[in-house]
This record gives C-alpha cells, sequence and structure tokens, in this order.
C-alpha cells in the first residue's frame, strides 16, 4: 500500500470542510490538487470516501470511520514531529547525565545554574552515581554524557578532558598536619585513613600514588561518598585524601592542605565512541568545558 501523508491531510480537511474548494483553500493548494489526492487514496484504498453532489460532499460510512481514526493518529504524528523539531535546537530540549559524588556536588551545581540562567529552555536531568555506574550508564545509552575521573580504559568511550583536580588532605584540627602548609605523601606512612571505597574512580588514583612513592597504606574505614569520610575525620577515627573539588561539601572544623608532589585526577567529560550528542547535549558539554576553566 502506498497511501502518502499529503493524501491523508486532503482527506481530513474536505472531510472538515465538506468543500472541496474550501479544503483546498485551508490547505494552500488548488482545487484540482485536492481532488486528485483524495482519488488517488480512494483508488489505493480501493473504497469510496466521499458521497459527492453538486452541493455538498458527506464522508461514507468508510470516510467517517476513516477520518475519526487519522485526527487521533496524526495529532499523535504531528506531537512526534514538534518534539522531534526541538531536538535539533540546541537551547531546548531534554539532557540526561551521570556524575560521580565528587563532582556532582562540585562541578555540576555551577554549570546547571549557569544553563537555568542563560538557557532556561533546557531540561537537565542528574544521576549521582559512583564511577562504575556512571560509565555503565554512558554505554549503556541510558545518558547523554557523563562526568568522571579518567576511565582505566578509555577504548570504548570519547572523552575530553576538562581539569586536573589535585588531592589533598583533611584532618582534624588537633592533628599535627592542621598546622601544616602542605603535607608530604610520605608523611601519610601508617596515618589511619578514612578513603573512599574502589567503586570510587579516586581510589585507584589514590593507591597508586602511595604505591608509586612506595608508602605503606593504613586504611581503618571505607566508604562511599566524600560527606561520609568527613564526618568520620570530624568523629576523630582518621584523616581522608581526596580531591579539592570534593572540599564544597567539607563543614567548617576540619583543616585541608595540599599534598607534595602533586598528584591528582583528570576530570573527564565521556560519552560513547562514534556516537554524536544530540544539539542540546553538545550545549550542556560546552557549558561544562566553561565551567571548568572558570574553576581552574
Amino acid at each position: 500500500m502506498n497511501v502518502s501523508l499529503r493524501q491523508l491531510r486532503a482527506f481530513l480537511a474536505v472531510a472538515d470542510q465538506r468543500h472541496f474548494r474550501r479544503a483546498a483553500e485551508s490547505l494552500h493548494l488548488t482545487q484540482p490538487a485536492v481532488s486528485r489526492l483524495v482519488a488517488d487514496l480512494e483508488s489505493e484504498l480501493d473504497v469510496r470516501l466521499f458521497d459527492r453532489s453538486t452541493r455538498e460532499v458527506v464522508p461514507t460510512e468508510a470516510g467517517r470511520y476513516l477520518e475519526q481514526a487519522l485526527a487521533r493518529v496524526l495529532d499523535e504524528l504531528d506531537g512526534v514531529l514538534a518534539h522531534a523539531r526541538t531536538q535539533a535546537d540546541p537551547l531546548r530540549g531534554r539532557v540526561r547525565l551521570a556524575a560521580v559524588p565528587t563532582l556532582a556536588a562540585g562541578l555540576v551545581p555551577p554549570c546547571i545554574a549557569w544553563c537555568a540562567r542563560h538557557h532556561p529552555a533546557l531540561d537537565i536531568i542528574l544521576r549521582d552515581q559512583n564511577q562504575a555506574q556512571v560509565l555503565d550508564a554512558v554505554r549503556g545509552g541510558e545518558v547523554d554524557f557523563g562526568l568522571t575521573v579518567e576511565p582505566a580504559t578509555v577504548e570504548e568511550f570519547d572523552t575530553e578532558t576538562l581539569m586536573q583536580d589535585p588531592f589533598v588532605v583533611v584532618s582534624p584540627p588537633d592533628h599535627a598536619f592542621a598546622t601544616r602548609r602542605t603535607v608530604p605523601w610520605a608523611a601519610l606512612a601508617d596515618q589511619p585513613l578514612v578513603l573512599l571505597d574502589h567503586a570510587s574512580g579516586s581510589r585507584r588514583l589514590i593507591d597508586a600514588a602511595f604505591a608509586k612513592a612506595n608508602i605503606p597504606m593504613r586504611v581503618v574505614l571505607e566508604v562511599g561518598h566524600p560527606h561520609t569520610a568527613f564526618r568520620m575525620v570530624e568523629a576523630g577515627l582518621g584523616i581522608t585524601v581526596t580531591p579539592r573539588l570534593s572540599l564544597d561539601a567539607l563543614r567548617s572544623g576540619l583543616v585541608t592542605a595540599p599534598l607534595t608532589p602533586r598528584r591528582g585526577r583528570a576530570v573527564t567529560l565521556v560519552r560513547r565512541r562514534a556516537r554524536s550528542l544530540s544539539p542540546p547535549a553538545q550545549t550542556v558539554w560546552e557549558a561544562f568545558r566553561d565551567i571548568a576553566l572558570t574553576r581552574t
């Protein structure tokens, strides 16, 4: 069956107007063109759709059924096409992203706030997840892109590094580190450490920094979120090593110091390899790039 959208719209116009000339005017077509479209549709369906006379055009029973059914279908189609058009607008549409907790708290809020001010028609949906979950969501197409620590393997992703986020040490105010402007990694030897667990992208980098300097680690607690680690440090259970951006969740009372030599993580935008972003997602991706420059 070879039925065109133009034929269906011509049929609906005639059924609505009960007149070929008025239907043609509503469609900005000539009357012969509309007559031909309706005749071709009748021929394709092998059914008469209108009873015609010199005074009126009245849908047949088949025409009335088709009119009722098509009105719903074409309304839905118009809605689908309108939504598709919005996806081509870089300043309008829905963007889904996932971010690791330390970045969801530190870098994501100013970016979403900037987009809300400058591009209010963008609808941004955030998933706050650990590193492995963010990468799975990107890999599976559940989100447009992710904000994370540079993956250990990048072969299946397209990535863009936004900034380097150095590690710092966080200690209670009565700790020996509290009065130091910087703390060498070597000074952390045998200190009681409260660290994020291995679901965090930062943990493998922290472990690697200790291993590279041949510094023994004494991990007393592993937690899932920097906020929890800070509360454990407040309780006197140890100190923590964390990325600087995670300090947005730090409450007053704890003391921070940069670690030397400087080591950190690469804050990275991640998307599926060889998959283009929608125009609105590209807008948000570029907004993250600009916000990261100001934080750097």
